[in-house]
């Protein structure tokens, strides 16, 4: 979230290393900047135009992955950048008068880790083990996987971080893998009896707490919790107040300006109190002074905030603190010796910091690798899908069900619903591929849902799943769960398809990977701003009566700019007069319900 990372297995020396330059850190800000011109700088460069450019720099864009503006509306507050309110829509953001997903940003900086790791290397790298956190869930782990497709990258598994620095600590790994954190296995293989692992991941935007079960190699997450705005930014943010109100600055016409530049003195205030008892730096023609005793009296409250996380994760897990073997600390706010001593008393055991902190997920990633280049002989890897299965939506887009290299047997389900009001069926297509429109991909099977009750569009709730057995079978099951209405078709995904053709589907996918997100994008904006106009037209001919002429005639104009847009194949152009649209209706659609609701309520009481 706050920072990214490399790491790959040494040639030499068989153990998972960091990747840096020469004479710089591992760590690469996760901090993107758009130029005015046009230039986009990643990185530690990107870093100071934090202060002087806020509007037009991004930070913290893994916390919007696979979210809508609904699920981020009380956060947009905390970022500088223009998060467009689109409701219940997968969020995007606005620089300029250009509109970034997510993933568009993710990709930006997995490309920049992708030219770093080329450059230390000197080769080229093309594919990868991305980690996520535990919570994630599938929108958010497409979006990531969409996110390094975009970069460049062939994503062979996303996988959990805690699981990942549990491998680096050698947990359920082989035990040449467990020298590497020091530990003697006393036997070999993998561990012969379950362990439970805590893993503690407090880092520079969020805070994680995981439970895991491993038991002969196998991981299981038994419970997660955390906030994803809690970590050390807080801690920064905690110390800056005490500072403003202790030297008066809050008073002051430029408060806002000062908050800014105190921030980074608050952040080395913090590094250095983790090894010394006073801090003291020259700031504004004043002395800026704490000392640990003040530090850790800040600190307290936000640390006891992950201790609760800690105590909701045990009960969700159904465990106590006893049943818990070991607890391992990640992200770099984990170095505050406060964090240490505070989590140790809770959970009644030393925490285990040995490795890096800062690396031990990325490490852990490229053990992952390891495995999954078949260099790691002794541990076992299941049977995978060699292609990811999905199926079409609106505007011909392939919606991925169950991505490649996901373990079988699985299952995975969806909620879909109609786009016409009275519409009495649904067509499923499924299909086999990666690329982002189902016309470039193989299509496997077609059979039609009918016998939905009539209904206003988006009111049936049709639960699509999609269940892979342990012999490949994919077994595919519609069922309108308003009406019970089922249909299911069994389809063999691997069915005549050799190696070559799956060696050329994927080819084809990262060869096209620019202009297939660019299709996907320019679709789900077209899709969108069609929903929208019908909309718009429906609740005009309800409600004309209660609309001024004004009202009437710049909704008009609006939808006649957008309607024109569609013809433009600009994505940008298209979610710019939507926005415009949204801007222009948005008002008096609240007063017209305000009003409805009114009338509906006259004479009654809550």
């Amino acid at each position: 979230t706050t920072n990214s990372l490399v790491a790959i297995i040494h040639p030499e020396s068989k153990k998972p290393v960091a990747l840096k330059e020469h004479n710089s850190a591992a760590l690469v800000p996760s901090v993107i900047h758009f130029e005015k011109e046009g230039g986009i700088t990643v990185g530690e460069a990107a870093k100071i135009f934090l202060e002087t450019d806020p509007a037009n720099t991004i930070f913290s864009a893994k916390r919007l992955m696979g979210k809508t503006y609904n699920d981020v509306k009380e956060q947009t507050t905390a970022v500088s950048y223009k998060i467009i309110d689109d409701g219940d829509k997968l969020v995007k953001v606005k620089v300029g008068d250009k509109f970034y997903t997510p993933v568009d940003l993710s990709s930006l900086i997995l490309k920049e880790l992708k030219k770093t790791a080329e450059h230390i290397l000197k080769t080229s790298v093309t594919k990868a083990v991305i980690t996520v956190p535990a919570y994630f869930n599938d929108t958010q782990r497409q979006a990531t996987r969409d996110a390094g497709k975009l970069a460049g990258l062939d994503v062979l598994r996303i996988i959990n971080e805690p699981t990942a620095a549990s491998l680096a600590y050698g947990f359920g790994a082989p035990s040449e893998l467990r020298s590497f954190s020091g530990e003697n296995p006393g036997g070999v293989g993998f561990t012969p009896t379950t362990k439970m692992i805590a893993v503690y991941d407090l880092g520079g935007g969020t805070f994680d707490i995981s439970l895991l079960s491993i038991a002969n190699g196998i991981f299981e997450v038994l419970s997660t919790n955390g906030d994803t705005f809690l970590g050390g930014d807080d801690i920064d943010a905690a110390i800056v107040d005490y500072w403003m109100m202790e030297y008066l600055f809050d008073a002051m016409a430029d408060a806002q300006k000062i908050r800014q530049s105190m921030r980074l003195k608050a952040e080395a205030a913090k590094k250095h109190l983790s090894f010394s008892d006073e801090y003291e730096s020259a700031f504004e023609n004043n002395k800026l002074q704490l000392t640990l005793a003040q530090f850790e009296i800040i600190t307290q409250p936000i640390i006891d905030k992950t201790i609760d996380c800690c105590k909701r994760a045990l009960k969700d897990a159904g465990i106590g603190k006893d049943k818990i073997d070991e607890v391992i600390m990640v992200g770099g706010s984990t170095r505050i010796p406060l964090v240490k001593k505070t989590v140790a008393d809770f959970f009644d055991k030393p925490v285990n910091d040995s490795v890096n902190p800062d690396e031990v997920v990325a490490l852990g990633a490229a053990i992952q690798a390891d495995i999954l280049a078949g260099n790691t002989t002794d541990m076992l890897l299941l049977d995978i899908t060699p292609l990811s299965l999905g199926l079409e939506t609106m505007g011909g887009l392939m919606d991925v069900m169950i991505p490649r290299n996901s373990k079988i047997p699985t299952r995975a389900t969806r909620q879909y619903t109609t786009y016409k009001d009275g519409q009495s069926g649904i067509k499923i297509s499924v299909f086999q591929g990666e690329r982002d429109m189902v016309k470039d991909n193989r299509r496997l099977a077609e059979f039609n849902l009918t016998g939905i009750p009539g209904m206003p569009a988006g009111f049936p709730k049709v639960e699509l799943s999609f269940i892979i057995n342990a012999d490949g079978i994919l077994v595919v099951n519609a069922k309108e769960l308003r009406s019970g209405v089922e249909q299911r078709v069994e389809i063999k995904p691997q069915y005549g398809l050799k190696d070559e053709d799956v060696e050329q589907m994927l080819l084809d996918s990262m060869q096209h990977a620019k202009e297939d997100i660019q299709n996907r994008a320019l679709t789900e904006a077209k899709t969108e701003a069609e929903q929208l106009l019908q909309t718009t037209e429906k609740f005009i001919q309800k409600n004309i009566a209660l609309l001024t002429p004004k009202e009437i005639a710049d909704t008009s104009l609006a939808m006649q700019a957008l309607q024109l847009s569609l013809s433009m194949d600009d994505k940008n152009l298209v979610q710019l007069k939507t926005e415009e649209l949204n801007n222009i209706s948005r008002p008096y659609a609240e007063r017209v319900m305000d009003e409805a609701i009114g009338r509906a309520m006259t004479g009654k009481k809550i």
